[in-house]
């Protein structure tokens, strides 16, 4: 109805319950929109299953990636890679595999991601899609007091060495076991293992004289009176996150990014020891797969 000043508007009760049932409705969705944009992950991408982030991991290296007593997966590692699934509304999930077997096992899309600390190389940055997120170096570990008096890596001339197989530490120790030979040494015996335990299994039952390791487990070793941390900060390099498919990458980069604007990425890092990328942003280094 039409109004006209001093004329008043009759309203009948069905139509005052009609329109507060729309302005209720309304307001109802409005706070429902809202509340869901806050809700939502930084991104949706597509994982091999349904709502899950499926990592792989070898939990050899404490404090970084290693299980506890009641068999749990604990660590820094682990830690960061179950903040980035939360960040991407995904349930996090570890597959816990040899490392020689993560490449392989991404490229047929066993996992959606590689969560070990996998070094950056140019060799790698091609077949997979690599997000750096840590700095690590290489430490050769000696038994407990260091009976040999290792102090340089020119000491490990003519020593046996363990180390895992397929690892960016294998390739460090071989050449370390050329740098060697080069100024007219001996070389190193090197004996591969399946993974870090077995390695580090063998140096505390004498059957190596050292074992190699990256400088956060060293150090954790050398703090339980296990072993003694007797050469370290070598050959400082990248460790990264590595993907099949690059948009996961894309947002799990993304991911990285907000955790550290909010301070958790800087939080975790001081807890463990670890150094930081000195990058101001995350994301993809390297060409990726063809």
């Amino acid at each position: 109805m039409k109004g006209v000043k001093g004329t008043k508007i009759m309203i009948t009760a069905t139509t005052r319950r009609r329109l507060l049932a729309g302005i209720t409705g309304l307001a109802t969705a409005l706070m429902m929109s809202n509340q869901g944009s806050l809700a939502q992950p930084v991104t949706t991408p597509k994982t091999i299953s349904a709502g899950k982030l499926t990592m792989s991991i070898n939990p050899t290296l404490p404090p970084l990636q290693f299980v506890d007593e009641q068999g749990q997966l604990q660590g820094m590692r682990v830690e960061l890679g179950n903040a980035i699934a939360e960040k991407l509304g995904l349930t996090p999930e570890y597959v816990r595999i040899e490392f020689a077997a993560m490449v392989p096992g991404l490229a047929a899309r066993r996992w959606d991601m590689i969560n070990t600390g996998i070094y950056w190389t140019e060799e790698r940055s091609e077949l997979m899609y690599m997000v750096p997120y840590e700095l690590a170096a290489v430490s050769f570990m000696a038994p407990r007091g260091n009976p040999l008096g290792i102090s340089t890596w020119q000491d490990l001339a003519g020593l046996s060495v363990g180390v895992e197989l397929g690892g960016i530490e294998e390739t460090r120790t071989r050449e370390v076991n050329q740098m060697l030979i080069a100024e007219g040494l001996e070389g190193i015996t090197i004996r591969t293992f399946n993974n870090f335990s077995e390695a580090f299994q063998a140096l505390r039952a004498g059957q190596v004289e050292a074992a190699t390791a990256i400088d956060a487990t060293a150090m954790y070793w050398q703090e339980r009176g296990t072993f003694t941390r007797a050469v370290s900060g070598l050959f400082p390099q990248v460790a990264t996150f590595a993907f099949a498919d690059r948009d996961l990458a894309e947002s799990v980069a993304q991911a990285l990014n907000e955790l550290r604007e909010d301070g958790y990425y800087d939080d975790l890092f001081e807890r463990y020891g670890v150094l930081p990328i000195e990058e101001d942003e995350f994301a993809i280094r390297g060409p990726g797969p063809a």
